[in-house]
């Protein structure tokens, strides 16, 4: 294991290594955090700051919201549907060092109705096509509701991911973190897309 995600495991003051496929299926893909480096990267574009409201889905254990609350001083809020792993996040949550600064929920990402406050959706391919659907649909409610700039943040998206999400007429691709330099292989998938709601 790569020794930078144990040392900022410790520092944030909670447990989120590992890979989880135990209740992963079509619809939900497997708990996989984050690369540190990877948050690093996103809490240094400019993009995240104090003023924001960062929504996880799939926030699994919660290293998202720690650390970007940890590093940009945001709010976040972290949907997580698995109630084992959930729990990981709750527990968490009492010791981290940002646990003020976040929330989670347990609930379906797709039913789940988004906060007026959260102005960034953050995607680290948590679940399939379908439910993307349904939760695209909430946040465009939200947006409607209470219109406000909201950036969705997808990193390392699948191929389905990316052609659906071109197609939507309420996006707009507005750029990219481009973090192949993080990691042996030259991954084209390894980068963050950010579309904007219009």
């Amino acid at each position: 294991m790569n020794q930078n995600e144990t040392q900022w495991d410790k520092l944030l003051k909670i447990r989120t290594t590992g890979r989880d496929d135990s209740h992963a299926d079509q619809y939900r893909y497997p708990y996989e955090p984050t690369p540190y480096c990877v948050l690093k990267r996103l809490a240094n574009s400019g993009m995240i700051g104090k003023q924001n409201t960062v929504l996880d889905y799939g926030t699994g254990k919660g290293r998202v919201c720690f650390y970007l609350s940890y590093q940009t001083r945001c709010r976040s809020v972290g949907i997580e549907y698995d109630e084992r792993i959930f729990s990981g996040a709750m527990e968490n949550r009492e010791m981290a060092v940002s646990g003020a600064r976040t929330c989670f929920v347990k609930a379906d990402a797709g039913e789940y109705p988004v906060p007026k406050e959260v102005d960034r959706c953050y995607f680290f391919n948590p679940f399939s096509i379908e439910i993307l659907q349904k939760v695209l649909a909430r946040i465009y409610e939200s947006f409607y509701e209470h219109p406000r700039e909201i950036q969705l943040l997808f990193y390392y998206p699948a191929d389905a991911y990316v052609s659906y999400l071109m197609t939507e007429e309420q996006l707009m691709f507005s750029d990219e973190i481009d973090c192949m330099d993080l990691f042996e292989g030259e991954n084209p998938r390894e980068k963050i897309l950010v579309f904007e709601i219009v």
